[in-house]
């Protein structure tokens, strides 16, 4: 894969559609596509962008987010710090 190569992102239940590349955070893609994303540290500990992964595949930029092994397990990701592998669906629950 190559750094040109970009993935969609799908938000829901807004419906949103953004493309990110895989060197980029998923947060950073969804904002410069104007997507209603929320964020404050942008580093993967306030939280405050956390939501749901219901489909794709993602790594992290480091080596453990604010996340404890039970919310990764259930599927919960910090798109702050998560780079996509794959096309991804990101659900936000209010």
């Amino acid at each position: 894969m190559s750094s040109h190569d970009v993935f969609h992102v799908t938000l829901l239940p807004h419906g949103q559609r953004f493309e990110a590349r895989p060197d980029e955070s998923l947060l950073k893609a969804g904002l410069r596509a104007m997507a209603p994303m929320q964020s404050s540290c942008r580093v993967g500990t306030c939280r405050t962008c956390l939501c749901r992964l219901d489909s794709g595949s993602i790594d992290y930029e480091i080596e453990w987010p604010g996340l404890t092994r039970e919310e990764k397990a259930e599927g919960l990701v910090l798109p702050c710090v998560a780079r996509p592998l794959s096309d991804v669906v990101l659900r936000y629950e209010a």
